[in-house]
This record gives structure tokens, C-alpha cells and sequence, in this order.
């Protein structure tokens, strides 16, 4: 059996550089269409301040994008090199998106962001405005391949164990790629990217209008972001309370570590605002419920009942038993692929395979055969993840998106009501929402995948089987050696962008480049800005 410690290494390896890189994505998702929509007024309407738009943010863009890239290409390798018997079990179904992104996606956007950035002088303005939809659709197809890939792993639709080669195979691609977690996280994810996006705009743009610089620009791109940004937000969470539906049928495990809910509650249950929860007790050490709300919230019904951590449990105790028979007659397959026998005996317990793997690690001699009641019900709780992670990196994202939609709104009124300049208060709190959609987009990544643990795929798979038969020293060397490079790409990423936002748009239409400040700390009093803008 491969070291725990090893397994553990690799996950916080995996978990490492997936959050370093999930700090560009959404970024690059978002900008790509802030861009086509600021081209499109400039090749519609021909003012220049929207191309000028189009350049400021456009290398803003491209410095996420470049660092973006550089940061996703090891992950990719990372499957291989520490994940190496899961690559082997589930290669041909997983392996199928990724190619997919890579030859379409991903060159897709790579060779248009050339022509995006050179072709301003060979291109007509409608072919680039062209150029720069194809960047927009080729970033979010990317996002879309990738998001299929990891919904195989949460939802594993569309593929069957083979006996005879011992590892999945594709057995519908329609059903891997229209699985309803597919295309739920796909849609919630990416206009994720476009409230991050709108919040970056918005902020930096505040920041100019606070400090008197190219206020004209910055007006202009705070009130595109603040129209895209509040209609993306209510549509993330709205899109996100779909998902949470689509997942809670797949995955109850991680639903009721989501809500805390260790015991099944009659319906309508009660929902836990906060709560405090104790793996070791099985239970909350204290929680605020408000009565009759959970029920609707996860079911859309009053009636359905919500399965809490305790009949999880004893319904995958069960699952275990029957995938026990399962596993034994993989061994005899093993030798023999033809024996009828046991061909037959797997064909009866097959579903249950991944829960009978569950057990082999506490098994005598990783003997399913030997399994005690007690090792099995040592499994079956391996099957909930931690419900404190769960529950609080769910409800900071949460919190998170209700903040930000407020944050719009507000950007809305007062942009529409052309009073912006005298929100002196709103303007110097904007950039400080910058990291708001960050910090909610990994809270999003870790409650999505603390929550299918134990499993590397969902009842096929569990993790402690997947890892590769490194050492710990090695893991331990790559794992400082990731951390400082990816830090190091962080690093990078906000001194060009700092001196970037700092340096402004080279060519300001509007003319109101670099302007001297008023008042104390460079500010502009709030009657000047009147002034001004009459």
C-alpha cells in the first residue's frame, strides 16, 4: 500500500499548484469579454477612448494570461508523475477532454491573442474585433474542456470498468460532456470570471477617479464593469444555487458536510446559519438554525427528505458489503480474464466496486475477504469528508458573493445617476474589493473538492489508491520546489501589474492623462470633481 503520507503530499502538491493557478484563470476569463464588449462600442460608435480602453486593459490582460499559462502547463504533468494509477485507471475518459483543450482551446486563444495584440495596423477594425471575440471563446472553451475533465471526476458519467483491461473506458462521449455537473460548473465558474473581472475594473478604475487620473477612461470602463458585473453576480448566484441542486443528487456526502447536517432531519429540515463542527464528536458543538428552510433551499420542494451524515453512512456501509464480492472477483479476472464465474460475480456487484476498494485499506493484508464490521464501518465514514472545511469554505464563498452583489449595485446607482465622483467614500473602498472574487473562487475550488473526498472519481476510485509510489523526500523537495516558483510567478504578476496600473493608459482620449491632485494626500475635494465634471 502506498505510504499515507505520500498520498497526503501529493494532494496538498495537486491542491498547491491548482490554487496558485486558479488565482489567473478567472481573471483571464473575464477581461477576454470586457474587452470584446469595450471593441465592440469603439467599432460601433468610433470613439477612440473605447480602443484606448481596449489597450489599457488588454495588457493587464495579457500579463494574466502569459502567467496563467506558465502556471497551468505543470499541472497537466502533474497527473502522470504523482497520480500515475490514476492516470492509468481513468486515462482514456479523462484524457479525452484535456487533448480536446489543448488542441482546440487553448491553441485557439494562444494564436489569436497574436494577432490581438500585433494586428491593430494589418487588420481591419472588424477583423479585430473578430480576433477579440475568438481570444473570449477560445479562454472559455478552455475553461469548458477542463471543467468536463474534473466533472468526470466528481459525477463519472459516460464511462464503464473493463474486467478484461482492468481500467475505464469511454463509453458515451455525449454523456461525459453533457453531464449535468459539467455544464452547471462550467456556466457557474466562468461568469465567476466575470464578476472577478468586473471587480478588477471596477477597483482600478476607482482608484483613478479617486487620485484625479484619466477620469474620463476610468468612468467609462466603471460603468461597463458595474453593468457586467451586477448582472454576472446575480447570475452566479443564481447558476450557483443550481449547481449545489445538481450536486447534491450526485454527491449527498458533500452536501450534508455543506449544511453540517449529521443527523436526517424530517422535512422541511432546519438550516444551520453557523454552526461548529466536530469530526471527532459527529455532531456540532453548537450551531443557529432558522426552521424550515433548508429543505426548499436544497430540494426545491417542502416534502423531499434531506439525507444527513448518518444515513449516508449506513447506506454506504451497505454499498460496501455488496462491492466486497466485487473486488474478490477482480482478483481471480486478474490471472484468469475468461473465468465465467467470476466474470459473473463482477457483473453483479460492479456498482459497488469503488466502495469495496474503500475497505481494502483496512482490510488484514488489504484482504476485502478478511474485512471485520469494524473495518467496514471504518470505510464507510471514510466517505464524508471534513464537514468544518466544508461548511465554512462554502458559506465564506457564500458571503462573499452576497458582499459583492451588494458592491454592484450600489456601483450601478451611482454610475447611472452620474454622482460617482462625489462618492469619495465608494471610490476609496473599491480597489480593496479587488481580492474579494479571489478569495471567494478558491473558497469555491476547495469546498468542490475537499467535498469529493475520499474519492479522486466519486464512488469509483478513492484517493489513497490513485497516488504514485513516490518517497517522501521526494514529495517534500517538489512541493517547496512548486511553492516557490509558482510564488515567485505571483511575484511577478503584481509588479507588472502594479507598474502597469500605476504607468495608466499610454494613449487617453479623453485627455485627461496624468492630472496634478488636489487637496490633502493628493485627493481631489469632492467640489472640484463637481466642478469638473460640469
Amino acid at each position: 500500500m502506498i505510504d499515507g503520507t505520500v498520498v497526503e503530499l501529493s494532494r496538498v502538491q495537486f491542491a498547491a499548484t491548482a490554487l496558485y493557478h486558479f488565482l489567473f484563470v478567472p481573471l483571464t476569463l473575464g477581461l477576454s469579454f470586457f474587452l470584446a464588449a469595450a471593441e465592440t462600442v469603439y467599432v460601433t460608435t468610433g470613439k477612440a477612448i473605447y480602443k484606448d480602453m481596449v489597450d489599457f486593459w488588454g495588457k493587464l490582460f495579457l500579463i494574466n494570461f502569459a502567467l496563467g499559462v506558465a502556471t497551468g502547463l505543470t499541472m497537466e504533468f502533474e497527473f502522470g508523475t504523482n497520480w500515475s494509477f490514476y492516470s492509468g485507471f481513468v486515462g482514456d475518459i479523462f484524457g479525452a477532454p484535456l487533448a480536446i483543450e489543448g488542441l482546440m482551446a487553448f491553441f485557439m486563444e494562444s494564436t489569436f491573442v497574436g494577432l490581438m495584440v500585433f494586428g491593430w495596423k494589418r487588420l481591419t477594425k472588424m477583423q479585430h474585433l473578430i480576433v477579440t471575440y475568438l481570444v473570449a471563446i477560445g479562454s472559455n472553451l478552455s475553461a469548458l474542456w477542463i471543467l468536463i475533465a474534473n466533472s468526470f471526476m466528481q459525477d463519472p458519467q459516460g464511462a464503464k470498468f473493463n474486467p478484461v483491461t482492468m481500467r475505464m473506458e469511454l463509453a458515451s462521449f455525449g454523456d461525459l460532456i453533457f453531464s449535468h455537473d459539467a455544464q452547471a460548473k462550467f456556466v457557474h465558474t466562468s461568469i465567476a470570471g466575470y464578476v472577478t473581472a468586473s471587480i478588477f475594473v471596477v477597483g482600478i478604475s476607482a482608484w483613478y477617479m479617486y487620485r484625479g487620473r484619466h477620469v474620463e477612461l476610468a468612468k467609462r470602463s466603471f460603468r461597463m464593469a458595474s453593468l457586467f458585473g451586477v448582472l454576472a453576480t446575480a447570475g452566479v448566484i443564481t447558476l450557483g444555487d443550481a449547481l449545489g441542486f445538481v450536486g447534491g443528487q450526485a454527491q449527498p456526502s458533500k452536501l450534508a458536510a455543506m449544511e453540517a447536517m449529521w443527523q436526517t432531519e424530517p422535512a422541511p429540515a432546519p438550516f444551520n446559519v453557523i454552526a461548529w463542527p466536530s469530526q471527532s464528536q459527529k455532531a456540532n458543538r453548537f450551531e443557529i438554525q432558522v426552521p424550515y428552510v433548508l429543505t426548499p433551499l436544497l430540494t426545491h420542494t417542502m416534502t423531499q427528505t434531506v439525507p444527513g451524515v448518518d444515513q449516508i453512512v449506513a447506506g454506504n456501509v451497505k454499498r460496501i458489503e455488496d462491492g466486497i464480492p466485487a473486488v474478490e472477483a477482480l482478483k481471480v479476472l486478474s490471472s484468469d480474464p475468461t473465468n465465467a464465474p467470476a466474470l459473473a460475480q463482477f457483473d453483479a456487484h460492479q456498482k459497488d466496486l469503488g466502495y469495496g476498494f474503500l475497505v481494502k485499506r483496512y482490510a488484514p493484508d488489504q484482504d476485502v475477504s478478511k474485512a471485520t464490521p469494524a473495518d467496514i464501518q471504518k470505510a464507510a465514514w471514510d466517505t464524508i469528508p471534513d464537514v468544518f472545511s466544508m461548511f465554512w469554505t462554502f458559506r465564506l464563498m457564500v458571503g462573499m458573493g452576497l458582499l459583492m452583489l451588494a458592491f454592484f449595485v450600489l456601483s450601478v446607482i451611482f454610475s447611472i445617476r452620474g454622482d460617482i465622483m462625489r462618492q469619495r467614500w465608494f471610490l476609496k473602498i473599491a480597489p480593496w474589493m479587488i481580492p474579494v472574487p479571489f478569495v471567494a473562487c478558491e473558497m469555491g475550488w476547495l469546498t468542490a473538492e475537499i467535498g469529493r473526498q475520499p474519492w479522486t472519481v466519486f464512488g469509483l476510485l478513492p484517493t489513497w489508491m490513485s497516488a504514485s509510489t513516490h518517497s517522501v523526500g521526494y514529495m517534500v523537495f517538489s512541493l517547496v520546489g512548486f511553492v516557490t516558483l509558482y510564488s515567485i510567478f505571483i511575484a511577478i504578476e503584481m509588479y507588472l501589474m502594479v507598474k502597469f496600473i500605476r504607468k495608466g493608459p499610454e494613449n487617453d482620449a479623453s485627455g485627461s492623462a496624468p492630472q496634478p491632485a488636489y487637496g490633502r494626500g493628493g485627493f481631489v475635494p469632492a467640489g472640484a470633481m463637481m466642478r469638473k465634471e460640469g
